[in-house]
């Protein structure tokens, strides 16, 4: 294996270069294999390219929101973001073009990147912006691609009607304490129910595999509310399983899918790990009195929870509207997730209250965007548990703890990493 080959799988492994990048990045000549404390990677993708936007530096991948998303770099490991919806606000355009004026007045090093559309309030602005020395960003349409950087001393910009990728080497030395988009920091006590062991949480580690071996390790190790997926067999049995495909390449299972329930019981996960069905759901909660579940994947509140072996320790994430309602006239305890969520018209928090709603999962990924919503639904003590952790390179569970927890109540994590818990700091 030759040294290009092996520096790839290096950073691959350690997060710096994404996994899912790695068949294009073994083509690249050998200057583009970056130390991720020296160089930043830029996507911006316009409304047409249908991809998210994001950049990659020190490890971390973050992902942006409609708008233009200012990078400030205060050393070759730290850095702020923000995003400002210059599409949608002239509030924000008008925000984003004084945080430039002050960036530029104290001669930051910063860069620039737009995602989805971008101009639409931006407009009002273009004179000023192209005075500033952003003619490209002054003359900006919506749908377009823009990356800009002053890593040379010089502000340099480019656009794309579709999209832009560039990998950049940071200027050295670099130190800049001023800070632009200070972090808020929310009070929060300390508690095991912050924490949902995903899938029943990793395994020998292995992820997602919803199964026995998966409960014992991680109520061991001091997970308390677990969470499986829960999908039907051929002939109409509930068992625990991430989807079938996932399933069927976890057991090597070649025939039709779904599989019926007698031959779902006939195979291990990796030969190894035992799959559960509601017998085996039932029988490890009724073994663990003080263990809660928490569902995924199934619609059916009345139909699960009756086949449940107690409904008061069981927290259904529903998928519909119709499914919250049906739930709340049964008395189940209703999750209701991102999608229904963001469809309830007008008052949200009413309609959480009428069908007695106490608990939200929402990915992660979407914290920034939704931060008013979610400090509503802290106000009115609805638990907020976000999904997505581990699916953004650095995005792991202790991110989400040092640095979203307190703003949501908790997490689907993987790994149980919560030891000591930490004291809340106030912002």
């Amino acid at each position: 294996m030759n040294t290009l080959l092996i520096s790839i799988l290096f950073y691959a492994c350690y997060g710096i270069l994404p996994l899912k990048g790695l068949s294009a990045a073994i083509s690249m000549p050998s200057e583009i294999i970056w130390n991720s404390k020296s160089h930043i990677v830029l996507n911006s993708y316009g409304f047409n390219a249908q991809k998210k936007s994001s950049f990659l530096f020190n490890g971390t991948e973050e992902f942006t929101d409609r708008g233009l998303t200012v990078v400030h770099f205060k050393s070759p490991v730290d850095f702020e973001f923000k995003t400002f919806d210059t599409y949608g606000s002239e509030k924000e355009a008008k925000e984003f073009v004084a945080i430039l004026l002050k960036i530029q007045k104290n001669n930051s090093i910063f860069s620039i990147l737009a995602h989805d559309s971008a101009a639409g309030s931006l407009s009002p602005f273009s004179e000023t912006l192209t005075k500033m020395g952003f003619p490209v960003l002054g003359a900006l349409k919506n749908r377009q691609a823009y990356i800009m950087h002053n890593f040379s001393g010089n502000i340099v910009e480019k656009m794309n009607d579709l999209s832009l990728n560039e990998t950049l080497r940071l200027p050295e030395p670099l130190t800049d304490a001023t800070e632009y988009f200070p972090k808020i920091r929310y009070k929060f006590e300390p508690s095991i129910d912050r924490y949902i062991a995903h899938a029943g949480g990793e395994v020998d580690g292995i992820k997602s595999t919803n199964s026995l071996e998966a409960l014992n390790q991680n109520y061991k190790r001091g997970f308390r509310l677990f969470e499986l997926d829960i999908l039907e067999t051929s002939d109409g049995q509930l068992v625990a399983a991430h989807d079938w495909k996932m399933w069927a390449r976890f057991t090597d299972y070649k025939g039709e899918l779904p599989v019926s329930h007698s031959e779902f019981k006939k195979h291990k996960i990796y030969g190894t790990y035992t799959t559960l069905d509601m017998n085996g759901i039932n029988k490890w909660f009724a073994a663990h009195p003080d263990a809660i579940l928490f569902t995924d994947k199934v619609n059916d509140p009345i139909a699960f929870a009756n086949a449940f072996v107690d409904k008061s320790r069981l927290v259904m994430e529903l998928f519909s509207l119709m499914a919250v309602e049906e739930a709340s006239q049964n008395q189940v305890n209703a999750m209701i997730s991102q999608d229904p969520l963001m469809k309830i018209k007008g008052d949200k928090l009413g309609y959480l209250a009428v069908n007695k709603v106490k608990h939200v999962a929402l990915s992660r990924r979407i914290i920034q965007k939704e931060t008013d919503l979610l400090l509503q639904l802290r106000a009115n003590n609805i638990k907020v548990y976000v999904y997505n952790v581990n699916f953004d390179p650095g995005k792991d569970e202790k991110y989400v703890l040092e640095n979203e927890i307190g703003l949501v109540y908790g997490m689907y994590a993987d790994k149980w990493v919560f030891d000591p818990l930490p004291t809340g700091t106030s912002k």
